[in-house]
Order: C-alpha cells, then structure tokens, then sequence
C-alpha cells in the first residue's frame, strides 16, 4: 500500500498532479554492497535502490539530489538527499518506517523533514566533513574489518599531524586528484578550501583522520589518507607534502588508501548540519 492515493498499477511511476514539497532525507548506509551512490544502470547503487524504495511507499518516483556523490565501497553517517513529492500527501514517520523496512540493513533513512523549495541537498552545502579511520596493530580486529584500513605496522602519529599543516587552506589539489573529464573545452578546477585536517588516536589502536572542507575533488581523501599513512610509515617527511601539493601531480602523491574506512561524516548548510541530527522525523520545515 502507497502513501499517496494514486494509481498504483504503474509501478510508482505515475507523476502525481499538484503543488509539490521538498523532502530532506539525512541517510546512513554500509557502502561495501554498492558501486558507489549514484544511479549506475546495470549495477547496484545507494540512489537507485534508494529510489526504487520510495517509489514503492508513496507511488511517486522523485529524482534524488545528495550532498556528495560517494565512490564504491565509501560510506556514510551524514548524507543528505533531497526529493520533490506532492504537498501534504506524505506521513513522514511512515515514510522513514517503511523505506528503512525495504532498505535493511545497509541504508538507514536516520531523519526526513520537509523544507523550503529553494533549498538544495548538493549546492546549498557549504562543507562537507569525511572520516577516515585506521585500524594500526600488530592483528586485524574482525569487529572493524569492514570500516577500518589495517595498517600491521607501527605509524608515527606526531609526522602525520605535522604533514597535514600543508593541506590547510586553498590550494590546486590536482596532486590528490581524478582529473575529470573536459567540459566544453575547458578542465573543471580542482582548487579546494580545507579548513581542518587532522589525526586522533581513539585509544583503542585506531588512529581517526577528520578532513573538512567546501568540497572534495574525486578520490581527494584517499589520496591525501594513502600520502599521509606514508608519511606515518617513514617512506616520506612531513615536510615533503607541501611540495606535493605545490606540484599539481597526481604521480607525485601516494596511492589511494582501500575506500572501506572513509565515510562522509557530516555535511553543512547554513544555520544546520547534519551533526545536529537526533534519528527520527520531522513533520515542520526550515
């Protein structure tokens, strides 16, 4: 049964007639079963399973917005999508019921509100915050073998804070980064504003990067994770990181860190984030 009273036998596609209201969806999801979040056809992704879920509860198939576009194998805490759905026709406690019923157990719809029209998941954003985390001990932990970077050797925590001073700031992050592809002649820019780039020991034989900036380059955080360990490891100085940077490379940087231990932690709008999400619902808007 739909929560929209439409005509179901089209399998949710039929467009429903009337004003519309804007959905904000904050989701969480295990990226290991998806090749990435974007629709893919002929593979499995966070959006097209996603969208399929809602079309089957409400009879309505909305176009998806998210905050960030996470590669296969990443995942996240914090995502933000937004969706259009005929006004005053959705029950947003059901709504999040049933489509976390159908998405079990790699997605989680953690909260759902309707909010002003001009409000948009990817280009209202002014940060987005990934988390990296790494598992550094002589023995893997299974517990965390899915979320975490095994690392079996000693890592010098003090040299990977000291290199991370290089990356705060504007810079050409084109070192860290998957040139896209040309766009009417011209390359896209990959300069990017990072305003807090730092490591942490949990205690418990994990060392947790938090990378915040604007926004992120394709594969940026791998990149910069997969130099950074390097530097821990001793096969670079923290010094050197700078001069990566100032290269505009990739050749220059270290290869990409495994995508399991990155997750989009917390994406920001103005006045909200997503860190202030308590998991539930939200019938008012903005």
């Amino acid at each position: 049964m739909t929560l929209f009273d439409v005509d179901p036998v089209r399998g949710g596609d039929r467009e429903a007639a009337g004003p519309s209201e804007r959905l904000r969806l904050v989701v969480a999801y295990d990226g290991a079963p998806f090749h990435g979040f974007a629709l893919n056809e002929g593979v499995r992704t966070v959006a097209g399973t996603l969208t399929e879920a809602v079309a089957t509860v409400t009879g309505h198939r909305a176009e998806l917005t998210c905050a960030g576009r996470t590669d296969k194998g990443v995942h996240a805490h914090g995502q933000v999508v937004h969706l259009d759905v005929p006004a005053g026709r959705v029950d947003l406690g059901a709504l999040v019921r049933s489509v976390n019923k159908l998405c079990a157990p790699s997605i989680a719809v953690r909260r759902a509100e309707v909010v002003d029209h001009d409000f948009d998941a990817r280009f209202s954003a002014t940060a987005r915050r990934y988390r990296y985390l790494v598992r550094c001990a002589p023995t893997p932990d299974p517990a965390s073998a899915a979320s975490a970077w095994f690392v079996d050797q000693p890592l010098s925590l003090p040299t990977m804070v000291l290199a991370c001073d290089a990356l705060v700031g504007e810079h050409d992050f084109s070192s860290f980064c998957r040139r896209p592809k040309r766009r009417d002649g011209e390359e896209a820019s990959l300069v990017r504003r990072v305003t807090e780039a730092a490591w942490h020991d949990d205690g418990e034989g994990r060392l947790r990067f938090e990378i915040e900036a604007s926004s992120f380059c394709h594969q940026m955080v791998r990149a910069v994770v997969g130099t950074l360990v390097d530097v821990g490891r001793g096969r670079r100085r923290p010094g050197e990181v700078l001069g990566i940077v100032r290269a505009r490379d990739r050749r220059f940087a270290s290869e990409l860190a495994p995508p399991h231990g990155l997750t989009l932690w917390t994406v920001r709008y103005p006045g909200w984030s997503t860190d202030e999400v308590v998991d539930g619902f939200a019938p008012s808007g903005l």
